[in-house]
């Protein structure tokens, strides 16, 4: 560790309530600070572990327009929801404080004063897009449409979650607002706004060193809104401060909460170090516009140390989504799941997006679960105790002279701590856990090269000094695994009756000859595949679910007006009613029927592109509407004279216009 600092302050970004965490927050965010903080506890570290709910802006007052409550209801309930998924996945902050509480609101109020009465905001009015039913301004997030880059229908205004192109409102076709479905109208506006040019340079020698673009903009700290801390100055009626002013505030808030005669420690002594764990998409706000709100604010502020930024987690190959419900949440994981909370830790620190995206499957959990933590960690936990209470009545028996193998085994230790070591404060933790369980694999390694169990037929001096050694294995895994899987190494030290700290990692006499062991107990059990059957109907289920109602949705999609036309122009059209006759497929290909008709003039042929919606068996005896009078064209080799009239919904299905009840061939329409 950087002996430099005697504290460390860890802070993980605000969870959003306006619903539940998910495994791509958990792999992105609290699993990794999580392990970085046992680490650092089991190593006998001062730490701080500070998070808690972001509970203001415009995604709550959506999320309680929509459910008809108050925005206080929703923030309610969703802390709650998801404090207690911390707690029920061992992830136990010093304290989980709310952005809605007294203290926060005063502290956020007071911040902002401090840099107004200092002069360190500018004002600009400015166009933003509003919605003139909501009667609100709405955030890029919060007008959808249609994508300019894939065509998919839904895009937001900042980003289309089909293609992943970065957008503006601008760009998008036919814009509406996501809470009335109104077209946005531009209103005019004025904000305050931290003006981050004027921190460049500095953020350039503290950060950006080497990096030659430049060109920060000023950053609107203020919105209009009725939810949130209000803006203290006068003339700021209808505003609030913006979230990402308010919410970085919120960890200085927490502190304060839980320490107000000793906050300042944390967070303005030299001697602490400060790391902010953080999902990519908060980049810029806690290595830009924090750090540059602290730099303005003064007093002593320290900066972050490092701020590890993991990538963004897939689900069975589909980017994850709250809006399209496409997520594992942590709440229902832990009701689907009990006792196997390490089991998810595990998975998601090997497969942490770390350096890139990466995937989350629910065969992979599986496959993880039974051929690595059962497999190996677990079998060798327990084969170890098992084979101890069998030949040596539960207690560690005396070791004998070391062979070669019991010496090579014993060495892989201090080399598999140190490189562990060096991932996690690296912050390297899907590696970090590699070394752990490269320590399981030696030890299962070493019990079945050695045998215990067939030497003990002749030798068991030999099987006391493997099982000696074996123990010791046992203690370096509970040490090694207890950042990562914490329920089971709790287990673990419960077998081994011992408390263990990291010191004694690598040790070769941790477990002393003579000390009782408990009886054995699984770290681990098999996942059936009835259970991840389970998991994988209900993705298919919302799957199924969003597939229908993005259907419903495109079917009642309008195509725009055409131009306009005299009555002159319509009165040119032929349209009359007419029977099908007979109906057949047109050879070699797919869409055409050729269709002999009655029009109550003649008999004639028509070739329409209809057979992906009606056999041909279905057409014969329909009444139709036709335009008569277009001019004959010739569709592979055969003259078709006219053309059916047919409805085109926004999903792209056609449907005839067929008159109300029955009428005489030939009846014009018009």
């Amino acid at each position: 560790m950087d002996k430099k600092f005697k504290r460390t302050l860890v802070t993980c970004a605000l969870p959003y309530a306006n619903g539940p965490v998910h495994i791509g927050h958990l792999a992105g965010v609290y699993v990794p600070a999580d392990i970085y903080v046992r680490y650092l506890r089991l190593r006998g570290e001062e730490v701080l572990y500070v998070c808690g709910s972001d509970e203001h802006g415009v995604p709550i007052t959506i999320k309680a327009r929509q459910q008809g409550c108050t925005p206080q209801d929703i923030v309610d309930k969703y802390n709650g929801i998801i404090d207690e998924s911390f707690k029920g996945l061992g992830i136990n902050f010093d304290i989980y404080g709310r952005t809605s509480s007294k203290v926060h609101e005063a502290n956020a109020s007071g911040f902002f004063r401090k840099l107004y009465d200092e002069g360190k905001f500018i004002t600009r009015e400015s166009e933003q897009y509003y919605d003139p039913e909501a009667k609100t301004f709405l955030a890029d997030r919060y007008i959808v449409g249609t994508c300019p880059k894939c065509g998919a229908e839904g895009a937001y205004g900042d980003q289309c979650e089909k293609c992943g192109s970065t957008l503006s409102p601008e760009e998008l076709i036919d814009p509406r607002s996501k809470l009335s479905g109104a077209a946005p109208i531009k209103k005019k506006t004025t904000h305050w706004y931290l003006p981050l040019q004027d921190y460049e340079q500095w953020l350039r020698e503290w950060i950006l060193e080497g990096h030659k673009d430049g060109g920060l903009q000023p950053r609107a700290v203020t919105r209009d809104l009725d939810w949130g801390v209000p803006v203290p100055v006068e003339g700021a009626e209808g505003k609030v401060l913006y979230v990402w002013f308010d919410a970085p505030i919120g960890y200085i808030s927490n502190t304060q909460e839980l320490l107000p005669d000793d906050w300042e420690k944390w967070w303005k002594s030299s001697d602490t170090k400060l790391v902010h764990f953080i999902g990519k998409d908060n980049i810029v706000f806690h290595c830009i516009v924090f750090p540059s709100m602290l730099k303005a604010y003064g007093d002593g502020y320290i900066l972050p140390e490092n701020v590890p930024a993991n990538e963004f987690l897939n689900l069975e190959g589909d980017k994850i989504s709250t809006s399209r419900g496409w997520a594992v949440w942590a709440h229902e994981y832990l009701q689907d799941f009990p006792g196997k909370q390490d089991v998810l830790r595990y998975v998601l620190t090997a497969n942490a997006p770390e350096t890139k995206d990466n995937d989350f499957s629910w065969k992979d959990f599986q496959q993880r679960n039974n051929s690595e933590l059962v497999a190996i960690f677990g079998n060798f936990v327990n084969r170890v105790v098992v084979l101890t209470h069998k030949y040596f009545d539960g207690k560690v028996p005396a070791a004998g002279e070391l062979q070669d193998v019991d010496r090579e085994v014993l060495a892989e230790i201090p080399v598999l701590r140190a490189s562990l070591e060096k991932n996690i404060e690296e912050y390297h933790f899907r590696e970090a856990l590699k070394d752990a369980m490269s320590i399981a694999r030696a030890g299962n390694k070493y019990i079945s090269d050695t045998e215990p169990w067939k030497v003990a037929k002749e030798d068991m001096g030999r099987v006391a000094t493997i099982l000696n050694v074996s123990l010791q294995i046992c203690a370096d895994l509970a040490i090694a695994f207890e950042p990562f899987t914490p329920f089971a190494c709790e287990k673990l030290r419960g077998m081994l009756g011992m408390d263990l700290k990291w010191e004694d990692l690598g040790r070769s006499d941790i477990m002393e000859a003579g000390h009782a062991l408990s009886q054995a107990e699984l770290l681990f059990a098999k996942i059936e595949d009835a259970e991840i059957g389970v998991q994988l109907a209900k993705l298919e289920k919302i799957r199924a679910e969003r597939a229908a109602a993005e259907a419903a949705e495109a079917a009642k999609r309008v195509a725009p007006q055409k131009e306009q036309v005299t009555f002159d122009d319509f009165g040119k059209m032929d349209i009359r009613t007419a029977t099908v006759l007979e109906a057949e497929r047109v050879p070699k290909t797919d869409k055409l029927l050729k269709l002999t008709i009655d029009t109550g003039i003649d008999r004639r042929t028509i070739v329409s592109g209809i057979a992906e919606y009606y056999t041909p068996e279905e057409m014969v005896g329909k009444q139709i509407c036709i335009l008569a009078n277009l001019a004959p064209r010739t569709i592979k080799g055969i003259e078709s004279k006219g053309m059916i009239l047919m409805a085109r919904q926004g999903d792209g299905k056609m449907r005839f216009i067929t008159p109300a009840e029955t009428l005489s061939n030939g009846a014009e329409i018009g």
